[in-house]
């Protein structure tokens, strides 16, 4: 099966220990709730071979049935695929530059997977407007893209990671298609259907959208949806620069594009019956300031403990691969060696090896040099023997 990891057992629970272990041991400043997994891992040590990496992606545009949809390749296609899906009127450059710019993900990430950045329909860098005549796709459309981009590279099986809207996207993916998901990392997800509060707000907001574009009033409701007021700023504090670099890159979006991606969103079904039938390994990631902190909870409770964990970032919006990165980085280590796609060896480490001490920086050992204030970790482990 292109792009699939061996899967070797190893001693139940070792993943949520191993990671509840790192956390405490790193003084890692996100509030953890874990959940027991099934876990697995292998006795391979990590090199990295950074000539390996692409320097650029390549960009393709694929012909699905419900229309065209731009998918940016980065890395090695003979390795495992890790799709990834924005949250509404992103692309990867907006929704993934910050984690991946943080250099031990950058590493962890393009060692073990070739990524593939899909774009919402029309949300790629220089997108032109969709003809108004072509009908509004549903979230069942966009998840069956999907499939159809996965048939395109001749992949079957895949990991993904998911921002809000598109954490729902590919949520629904890996319920239509089980057997072509390895694993979920999602970040701020959706799985209800909007409540009465968010479905008049997202229709005010599409109001604005299809009449007055890319006005300053949609730009402000999507910034207090992906980012935390601290950084966000106001009358005293400064606006941060990921947030006027987030406000820039929404200038260039189509309107009318962004439009359609809403409407999907905001017509989506309540899929949290199904979500314990998955059976691939979930991550979830959540800041404890998103407004859909909440959400994310209920969709932790719906899922198989078995093979789910919770990771709470503190002082954080929805967007955490932008605000806080580092937040990702030893969760989605302990995660993936759930895959084997990485274990360290006592014998031979690599010193430019992504999980090698030497590379962590020094920012994950001092969340006050982050300016964030410290809090006691706190931890609920669930346990099945």
């Amino acid at each position: 099966m292109a792009g699939e990891a061996p899967n070797k057992q190893v001693p139940r629970h070792g993943i949520v220990a191993s990671i509840q272990n790192a956390i405490l041991h790193s003084r890692f400043h996100s509030r953890i709730t874990f959940h027991s997994m099934a876990d697995s891992t292998s006795s391979d040590s990590l090199s990295l071979d950074i000539d390996s990496f692409s320097p650029s992606p390549q960009e393709h545009i694929i012909r699905t049935r419900h229309g065209s949809i731009s998918v940016s390749v980065y890395g090695d296609q003979d390795k495992p695929a890790l799709i990834t899906y924005p949250d509404l009127a992103l692309n990867y450059v907006s929704c993934f530059q910050g984690l991946l710019f943080c250099p031990e993900a950058y590493y962890l990430l393009l060692h073990n997977f070739c990524i593939y950045h899909i774009s919402p329909p029309g949300h790629e860098l220089g997108a032109v407007p969709i003809d108004s005549d072509y009908p509004v796709l549903s979230v069942d459309d966009l998840a069956d893209q999907i499939a159809e981009v996965l048939n395109f590279f001749g992949l079957s099986a895949v990991m993904c990671m998911g921002v809000t809207a598109g954490a729902y996207v590919l949520t629904l993916f890996a319920m239509k298609y089980r057997q072509r998901v390895l694993g979920l990392i999602l970040v701020s997800p959706l799985c209800k259907e909007p409540s009465w509060a968010e479905w008049l707000y997202n229709k005010v907001m599409s109001n604005l959208l299809y009449f007055y574009g890319m006005c300053g009033v949609v730009k402000e409701i999507l910034l207090k949806r992906y980012f935390s007021k601290e950084i966000r700023g106001g009358t005293q504090l400064p606006e941060s620069d990921i947030v006027k670099a987030c406000r820039r890159l929404l200038d260039e979006r189509q309107s009318l594009n962004v439009w359609r991606f809403l409407e999907a969103i905001n017509g989506r079904p309540d899929i949290s019956e199904g979500l314990r039938k998955l059976q691939c390994r979930s991550l979830i990631f959540v800041g404890d300031m998103s407004p859909f902190h909440s959400e994310a909870l209920h969709m932790t409770s719906k899922l198989d403990r078995r093979f789910s964990a919770l990771v709470e970032v503190q002082a954080c919006g929805s967007m955490v691969t932008e605000e806080q990165p580092h937040a990702m980085l030893i969760p989605m280590e302990y995660f993936l060696m759930g895959y084997g796609l990485y274990k360290p060896s006592k014998l031979s480490v690599s010193p430019r090896s992504p999980l090698s001490p030497s590379c962590i920086s020094p920012e994950l050992y001092s969340p006050e040099s982050m300016g964030l204030k410290l809090k006691p970790i706190k931890t609920r482990i669930s346990l099945k023997i």
